[in-house]
């Protein structure tokens, strides 16, 4: 069997059990940061669920690669980590194309876990235009274990049963706590943003 083969099934093989007990998440001083959170799920995320190449994790990937080892990123894109603001985005922009990638974390009332998102947008001419990789996902993240786990957020549903045919997408906040929920009119796009609140233990609008 080719080594190409092995590598595949392996990376695959890691991100099932990544997927079934959570994402190691490791750090240096008290607590994670910002960083820690996005290196620790970029670390596994290279590989969709069919064994291919998720494109928009493997550019944010190689864009942390070259930042963190000073080198220049590509042409068109870009890298913010907002550390004191626990939020990092990636964009890359390449004609009338835009992928944006972000990552936040919120610390939540219990005082033993976090919840980490990360969001994929895809805008093309200006106008969102979700791609094959777009859409937002959770994790919580357990002070105790160090490891964060896909999960669903209390309140966050809703977002869905309102706006009957829009097509949604959403921001994520870079200072204060709430989301922004995006409703645009897909033959218009003509954008109807609501806020989406963060109580500490789930949303509300």
């Amino acid at each position: 069997m080719k080594k190409t083969s092995l590598a595949i099934i392996f990376a695959c093989f890691a991100l099932a059990l990544a997927a079934q007990d959570g994402i190691k998440v490791k750090y240096q001083g008290s607590k994670p940061t910002i960083s820690d959170f996005a290196w620790s799920y970029l670390s596994v995320a290279a590989l969709d669920d069919d064994g291919c190449i998720n494109e928009a994790d493997h550019a944010f990937k190689q864009a942390w690669v070259k930042q963190r080892n000073g080198k220049k990123l590509d042409k068109g894109e870009t890298l913010t980590i907002d550390k004191s603001n626990g939020y990092v985005c990636f964009e890359s922009r390449h004609e009338e194309h835009r992928l944006k990638i972000e990552m936040c974390y919120w610390n939540e009332s219990d005082g033993k876990h976090k919840l980490v998102a990360y969001n994929v947008l895809s805008f093309r001419d200006g106008n969102y235009e979700p791609g094959q990789y777009d859409g937002i996902v959770f994790y919580r993240y357990n002070n105790a274990t160090k490891k964060m786990t896909m999960c669903s957020v209390p309140g966050f549903n809703r977002v869905y049963d309102v706006e009957d045919g829009a097509t949604i997408y959403f921001d994520l906040p870079r200072t204060g706590k709430d989301i922004t929920v995006n409703y645009m009119n897909y033959n218009t796009k003509k954008v109807k943003p609501k806020t989406l609140k963060w109580t500490g233990r789930k949303f509300t609008f």
